[in-house]
């Protein structure tokens, strides 16, 4: 894989005042994209294990979320790029309070008695009934994970002097994803599922979560190609603070 030398920004910024003085064309975009994507992904994917038998090997169990979560990292890959750790991080509360606004909703929404006459009630509670548990294990992996792996991407980036996009995005996801995991399917699923279930799901995905990332990486080099020519920046996080605790950017 190539250095990203696919854009040259205009301007490259360090400092964190300056970086939290810049006005962006795409940034709310993308943070839209990556709430969207979040949410929908914890509504549907995430309590669903699927199966697929494969030739010669039997059996492959895998969370159905798995085919598109993946795409929250590589959009916080994409936003602590191109918009820096600060902006990365908001993007990160955002998705938090949306996924506790959806599991409020969910909650009230299924709680609410239904009408006379509509036979819908118990499907309902099966497809959005919201689990406790959860819903907790899902906010705490999301919430470690994502902040892992901004953390590490805008590290890593300092570290490398910008080259070598394609090392940044896995190896954060590398970390990041094995956070979220490690947290998700043990804090959600022991004592419901089989602990094997549970054990043989957790690391299926996550190793299909870091493939997913590898193979988006041409995707990743064109959208952060295309975004920081767009912006007109390259941002390093070389003074930021990197408190999560904070919503400034």
């Amino acid at each position: 894989m190539q250095d990203q030398d696919t854009s040259q920004p205009t301007r490259r910024i360090d400092s964190a005042e300056a970086i939290s003085q810049q006005r962006f064309k795409y940034y709310d975009f993308a943070m839209a994209a990556f709430v969207v994507i979040l949410v929908l992904s914890n509504v549907i994917g995430a309590a669903k294990p699927a199966q697929f038998d494969l030739p010669g090997i039997g059996p492959f169990v895998f969370g159905a979320g798995i085919l598109f979560f993946p795409l929250s990292y590589v959009l916080g890959d994409v936003l602590t790029e191109v918009y820096g750790y600060a902006r990365a991080r908001r993007v990160v509360w955002a998705g938090f309070g949306a996924v506790v606004f959806m599991a409020l909703m969910s909650w009230v929404v299924v709680s609410l008695p239904p009408a006379d006459g509509w036979e819908g009630q118990a499907a309902y509670e099966q497809v959005f009934g919201i689990v406790p548990r959860i819903v907790l294990a899902s906010l705490m992996a999301f919430w470690a994970g994502e902040f892992a792996n901004a953390f590490v991407m805008a590290r890593m980036k300092v570290w490398s002097k910008g080259k070598h996009l394609w090392q940044r995005t896995i190896g954060s996801t590398v970390v990041g994803q094995g956070v979220d995991s490690l947290i998700f399917y043990p804090v959600a699923f022991l004592g419901i599922w089989d602990t094997g279930q549970v054990i043989t799901v957790m690391i299926t995905n996550y190793v299909l979560k870091v493939l997913w990332e590898a193979l988006l990486t041409p995707v990743t080099y064109r959208v952060v190609g295309w975004l920081k020519k767009a912006e007109g920046v390259d941002i390093y996080d070389a003074d930021t603070n990197f408190t999560p605790f904070s919503v400034k950017s």
